[in-house]
């Protein structure tokens, strides 16, 4: 069955990952991905999408999962900010379910540090309780962390 068909369905939820390099100078940065976190969690959330930011150095990896009409009007959005670029789509699939159902977001990292799910406030971000990570989330974060690795020796 065709990916996009499976991702309308009840049954099938639709998954894009990407990638891009910040454009954030590093003194700005704390403040910035406070403000990114605070958005996304209010936006994502009104929207029904869910997912997960890796933060690894100067590169973002993403996972976005929900309706795929609004999931690719998102990453659209995405494609045109500003605070980064080289935006690469990594991947796109129709799935049985939500591997970060009960993420709206939070800050993975990506060299074999713990990963921190986030409070974000206007002057930045701090941590949050953490979760338990499910064999599933984790593949789908080790595929994030290689795609941010990979960058560092191409640019």
């Amino acid at each position: 069955m065709d990916e996009e068909v499976q991702a309308s369905s009840p049954d099938w939820v639709f998954r894009l990952i990407y990638r891009s390099r910040s454009a954030i100078p590093e003194p700005d940065r704390k403040v910035a991905l406070g403000t990114i976190f605070s958005q996304a969690r209010s936006n994502n959330k009104g929207r029904h999408i869910t997912g997960a930011l890796l933060v690894s150095d100067d590169w973002f990896a993403q996972v976005l999962e929900g309706d795929e009409t609004a999931v690719r009007e998102l990453y659209g959005k995405i494609g045109a900010d500003e605070r980064h670029d080289h935006v690469t789509l990594l991947q796109t699939r129709a799935v049985t379910n939500r591997v970060f159902s009960r993420w709206a977001m939070a800050r993975v990292s990506g060299d074999g540090e713990a990963d921190i799910p986030l409070i974000a406030h206007p002057d930045g971000i701090s941590p949050a309780a953490g979760h338990r990570v499910t064999p599933e989330q984790e593949s789908v974060l080790a595929f994030m962390r290689e795609a941010t690795t990979a960058t560092r020796t191409q640019f």
